[in-house]
């Protein structure tokens, strides 16, 4: 042991517990990183046992200032029936501790418990859709990747984040376990004896590798801060990615495809990006378009006309490659660098998926780069197949529709019916389309079936997804692997993507994550239903990628992936959905289903433009907020107890969130409903749209006549919000329109805020302008770096919160006429037209 580490070994106890199978001796590590985290792993020193791999997941640095003496937590134990405690240095508040509970590790089982303080506030531990705040009593989390349709609550679903945060009024703290097995976490309190509640780990194999961190004790957002340390700072995206996009699995061909960008501009409703599912493939087969549906002219044409109409273009790309020995490239192509997933015979592993008989890519092969570039390089080449923006990939659990166990996939995919046949052909080509408008290193398992069942919905571990006894490269089997699979061909996909634009930032939305992901794609939430229930939920759901794990590229479908959508149901998503920070309409019709397009409704027509004109209008706000959170890990949504951490009746609450640092919103949440109650914190608020003050008691509040085209928005006090003077038609027109900054003071009448502008999509920036807002005493002064020539003005500022009207307003010193500012005494906003080219610093000054 020294002052930042220290290593042990331990016997086992008597008797031994072999609960499901024999207890091992154990080899235990410390390591002092920095000042908020301890490092602590837990492992057999008699084998080597699986570890993520350091090429898919970088273990973090330490400092080498780092030292027990200089720690905001401390690590202490007792050798004698081991266990060990994590707690905070100065105020010794335990915030883990294994006092009381046996550590078991044995070769398919570990188990690890703490105590925790009665219904604790505890959050993370995804994917699911439980609360955000998760129930403390009887509460089973499963991390095993799933193609969960329908996202079933309180099932395992697609992604893996074995990451927790706790708040308590005292401060916030989190663990991360580094395993990427399969496990289930449990929450557990006995109400009938006032007891504490407890946390446990149940997982199946690995080691037990913890980081835990600090936190703060005055700030909760310091907390993703270190976690992002830990797992990567999130990407930055194109500008053009926060724009609105739409998407539909059913389009039935390219006309379909054509009809639907047009009626979205005689709806004069901004649509950024144009999305293709599977529905553009020859026969379901990646890599290739449907000669007589989507022939690839015609998909060419439709990207020229969206290129030039400064409009992007997604297609989908699943892993599963097809089957066909023969004459499908491909296949061929990957057969030849041997580079898919191997049965434990040996062979190809094989499974259906929706082209039939499929094979998988390996992602640990050292050839699957080289196969998954070139594919991306030929078939979204700009010059001879289809010229993507951005690439979306799903199915990556990996999904399998063949049953376990699947002995005939080519029965299977003859009773299923894979690929489905078309019928209905589009019209000749020549009609115009647009309007005018290792596993030797192992005690012997079974890799089939272990002795501990994890609550696996989809029963056995194998079942409808790679064997986990099919074995990766290097002799890694699914069984370890299996909940990387989703995450490694998001990153593949990176690859391909910069390969194809070595300049460009990609932008890479996935389904299948795990923790790390968030540093290279984002993440939709899976295939939602048409519910309010998953309405609501999408809040929670979305909070738990953004605030806690760090994937803050995130969204839920807008009116629901499956099932019929309603006027109403959709109006009010279009609403909430525009402060999602991927922001898609997406759904699964058939030919009986409702089309959910928004311009389909007059209600949702309206809403959609509504919300989409403030998200506009916001879009370099949260432009900002996601740079900032590549530069530091800053979330870009806050649940609100992360602003109000002293305040318990923030602790629990699920539908309200803050859109970067200061915009609250509270949606309706009850169907045909025009009313909603929500929270506001004891302070200054303002009305988005009115700049009213709003001075909230701590206490709940209701508004009535909330129409279905409006969303309750409020300005948490003392920010400064840069906004564009109004909405556009896409992204390209947005970035060429005038500012206005919105004042937004606290009650002693100071706020600040600040503003990054680059060209929007480089991945490196030679000039940047980073600006900075403060205000205080009646004046905002606006100073920064202009590196970066926006060609816009500042066309005006409003002041809210002014008392009385102003004597005199300059601009940068020079007295202005009556004629240039106005007072609304009703509303308290003083209106001053600024007009000074956004290039230098000015300040606003009133008295």
């Amino acid at each position: 042991m020294d002052a930042n580490s220290l290593t042990a070994e331990f016997t086992l106890a008597s008797p031994a517990y072999n609960v499901f199978g024999e207890d091992v001796k154990l080899a235990l590590s410390i390591v002092y990183e920095t000042a908020d985290r301890i490092h602590l792993k837990i492992t057999d020193p008699s084998i080597t046992r699986f570890e993520v791999p350091t090429s898919i997941f970088p273990h973090p640095s330490a400092s080498r200032s780092a030292s027990s003496r200089t720690m905001n937590i401390q690590f202490t134990y007792t050798a004698s029936s081991f266990s060990f405690t994590i707690l905070h240095s100065n105020s010794k508040q335990v915030l883990l501790t294994t006092k009381g509970h046996s550590l078991i590790f044995e070769p398919q089982y570990l188990r690890l418990k703490t105590d925790l303080p009665k219904n604790p506030n505890v959050y993370g531990l995804g994917e699911h859709t439980n609360p955000f705040r998760l129930p403390e009593s009887n509460t089973t989390v499963t991390l095993w990747s799933r193609d969960a349709y329908g996202i079933p609550t309180g099932s395992n679903l697609y992604g893996n984040h074995p990451v927790y945060y706790e708040h308590r009024s005292s401060g916030t703290h989190g663990v991360f376990l580094l395993n990427a097995n399969g496990m289930d976490i449990k929450l557990t309190q006995d109400e009938a004896k006032n007891s504490n509640a407890a946390l446990e780990y149940n997982v199946i194999g690995g080691v037990l590798d913890f980081y835990f961190l600090a936190g703060s004790t005055t700030d909760p957002e310091a907390l993703p801060k270190q976690y992002a340390q830990i797992v990567g700072l999130p990407a930055e995206y194109p500008y053009w990615s926060f724009g609105f996009q739409q998407c539909r699995f059913g389009y039935k061909d390219y006309v379909d495809v054509a009809g639907v960008i047009s009626s979205y501009a005689e709806a004069q409703i901004p649509l950024e990006v144009m999305w293709t599912d599977i529905d553009y493939m020859d026969r379901r087969r990646i890599f290739t378009t449907e000669p007589d549906y989507f022939p690839i002219l015609r998909v060419r044409k439709i990207v020229d006309y969206l290129n030039g109409h400064d409009q992007k273009y997604i297609l989908m790309t699943d892993p599963a490659v097809a089957y066909v020995p023969s004459g499908y490239p491909a296949y061929d192509h990957g057969k030849e660098l041997n580079i898919y997933l191997k049965s434990a015979n040996g062979s190809d592993e094989m499974g259906v998926v929706w082209p039939g008989v499929t094979v998988f890519p390996d992602w640990f092969h050292p050839n699957v780069t080289q196969y998954w570039n070139t594919e991306f390089k030929n078939f979204y080449s700009p010059e001879t197949g289809i010229d993507i923006d951005g690439a979306w990939i799903d199915m990556n659990e990996p999904a399998n529709f063949c049953a376990w166990p699947c002995t005939d996939p080519f029965a299977a995919a003859i009773e299923q019916d894979m690929p489905p046949a078309r019928t209905n052909p589009p019209p000749a080509p020549d009609v115009p389309i647009f309007t005018n408008t290792s596993a030797s290193a192992h005690r012997k398992r079974d890799l089939i079936d272990p002795p501990y069942k994890i609550n696996n919905a989809a029963g056995s571990l194998s079942n409808k997804t790679a064997s986990t006894n099919s074995v990766h490269y290097n002799n890694l089997t699914e069984y370890d692997t299996h909940n990387l699979y989703g995450t490694m061909m998001s990153f593949a996909t990176h690859t391909a993507m910069l390969a194809r634009r070595p300049s460009k930032r990609p932008f890479i939305i996935t389904r299948s994550t795990f923790a790390g992901a968030g540093s290279q794609v984002g993440k939709w939430l899976g295939d939602n239903l048409s519910l309010w229930e998953h309405y609501r939920f999408s809040v929670a759901g979305m909070l738990g990628f953004a605030s806690v794990y760090q994937v803050p590229m995130v969204g839920s479908d807008i009116c629901g992936f499956g099932g019929n959508t309603t006027e109403t149901l959709c109006a009010r998503w279009a609403t909430l959905g525009a402060f999602y920070p991927f922001m898609r309409n997406m759904s699964h019709n058939s030919d009986t289903s409702n089309s959910q397009e928004f311009y389909r409704w007059p209600t949702v027509a309206e809403a959609a433009k509504n919300a989409i004109d403030i998200r506009y209008r916001l879009l370099d706000y949260i432009y900002t907020a996601f740079h900032q959170a590549h530069t530091d890990g800053t979330p870009v949504l806050h649940p609100v107890f992360f602003k109000y951490s002293k305040d318990p009746a923030t602790f629990g609450l699920e539908h309200q969130f803050f859109f970067g640092d200061s915009i609250l919103v509270s949606p309706v949440t009850e169907e045909n409903s025009t009313s909603v109650t929500f929270y506001i914190p004891k302070d200054r608020f303002y009305d988005f749209k009115m700049l009213a003050p709003v001075d909230g008691q701590g206490s709940a509040v209701t508004l009535d006549n909330v129409s279905f085209t409006e969303i309750p928005l409020h300005i948490k006090s003392g920010v400064v919000l840069p906004l564009r003077e109004k909405s556009q038609m896409t992204t390209t027109l947005l970035r060429k329109t005038d500012f206005e900054l919105v004042v937004a003071p606290t009650r002693d009448g100071k706020a600040s805020g600040s503003l990054y502008i680059d060209d929007g999509e480089s991945i490196e920036q030679p000039k940047t302008t980073e600006v900075e807002f403060a205000y205080q005493n009646g004046k905002l002064d606006v100073k920064g770096k202009f590196g970066y020539e926006t060609g816009v003005k500042v066309a005006r500022v409003r002041f809210a919160g002014v008392d009385k009207a102003p004597k005199s307003v300059k601009v940068d010193g020079r007295a202005v006429g009556a004629k240039e500012w106005s007072y609304d005494s009703k509303m308290k906003v003083l209106d001053v037209q600024v007009g000074v080219e956004f290039k230098k610093n000015f300040s606003v000054q009133f008295s």
